[in-house]
């Protein structure tokens, strides 16, 4: 069984499929797919306007394709039952592990939903309780020790390979990897890295103060041709992040983390540093909710330049001790 999370491009190409050519065929089906197919509800509702523009769409058209047409797409959609639900969740769970099982309803739900406004008739088979895995039981908790990130920083300090620069901007940033890793030149703004509003998962755009630190890093990296992208490889943005980051748990001796666990670890650093609980949700790209988040529109700039600042520094403090020992001096 694939442990959530691996590669679907690289599964398949182990398997000996073509995953590009499988998506071709699929959309080419989809177009010709009898109105009230599932494949054709999906895909009139990946053409709508207000659909393209969602932060996730190509992850939802990834897991249609790999895991819901080769089931249901051919279905008529009035004809599928909650028990065909069901065993479509048990293939994906034999195939892509227990979390995936759980996102692929969420992601046909909505489509289902969707339709269901439209129609007369239909009604959804997928209700609540068809999860998997309950949130809480699978949600992490993994932080870095000193030492594991001791030996991650030194080992992407030693390496000129954008993903060892990435693992360091994700460090310095609290950034989600999705944000980090299709950062734009054109993003960079006076010491300022600057979110917009569709890559930010809140919809907001969102200032991030770089330390110095983040900044020296930024401007050593090379600039590859016109690829727009700080961590790319001349055409596109990076990818192919499980390969990478087995490479670099071999380099590093440090396994057993995910990216999203720097952004926990940061977090942590932060609050060690002695940052101000609401300064470091607010440089996290997290809303302040409550009555405090309604009417407290201060941007809080320099507060957030502080703590990027107190977390390089703390990171500085982990990677590079100094002795505690003060040798005496002679008389």
């Amino acid at each position: 069984m694939r442990k959530a999370g691996e590669s679907d491009v690289m599964f398949a190409v182990a398997q000996g499929r073509n995953p590009a050519e499988e998506r071709s065929a699929q959309r080419k089906q989809a177009k010709h797919a009898k109105p009230d197919t599932l494949r054709a509800v999906c895909a009139e509702y990946l053409q709508r306007p207000e659909h393209k523009r969602l932060r996730t769409i190509r992850a939802r058209e990834a897991t249609l394709v790999r895991h819901v047409y080769p089931v249901l797409g051919d279905r008529d959609i009035n004809t599928i039952k909650r028990s065909d639900i069901a065993r479509l969740l048990d293939k994906v769970e034999d195939l892509s592990g227990s979390v995936m099982a759980d996102e692929t309803p969420g992601f046909v739900s909505h489509i289902l939903n969707w339709h269901a406004k439209r129609s007369d008739e239909f009604r959804s088979p997928i209700v609540k309780g068809m999860r998997r895995t309950r949130p809480k039981e699978r949600a992490r908790s993994r932080v870095l020790s000193d030492d594991e990130l001791r030996r991650v920083w030194l080992t992407a300090e030693a390496s000129d390979a954008p993903f060892a620069k990435l693992v360091q901007v994700l460090l310095l940033t609290c950034a989600r990897r999705s944000e980090a890793s299709r950062m734009a030149w054109a993003e960079l703004e006076n010491g300022d890295w600057v979110l917009p509003s569709l890559r930010n998962k809140t919809g907001l755009l969102l200032v991030r103060p770089l330390s110095v630190a983040t900044q020296e890093l930024l401007t050593k990296l090379p600039r590859i041709g016109d690829c727009p992208f700080v961590f790319g490889n001349g055409r596109t943005a990076i990818s192919g992040f499980s390969r990478l980051k087995a490479c670099f748990d071999a380099a590093s001796r440090v396994s057993g983390w995910r990216l999203h666990d720097l952004r926990r670890t940061s977090r942590s650093l932060m609050s060690r540093a002695g940052v101000n609980p609401d300064h470091a949700e607010r440089c996290l790209g997290h809303i302040i909710g409550g009555v405090r988040g309604t009417y407290d529109r201060h941007e809080f700039y320099d507060e957030k330049k502080d703590a990027f600042e107190a977390l390089a520094a703390q990171i500085q403090r982990i990677v590079n001790p100094r002795s505690n020992v003060t040798p005496l001096r002679r008389g």
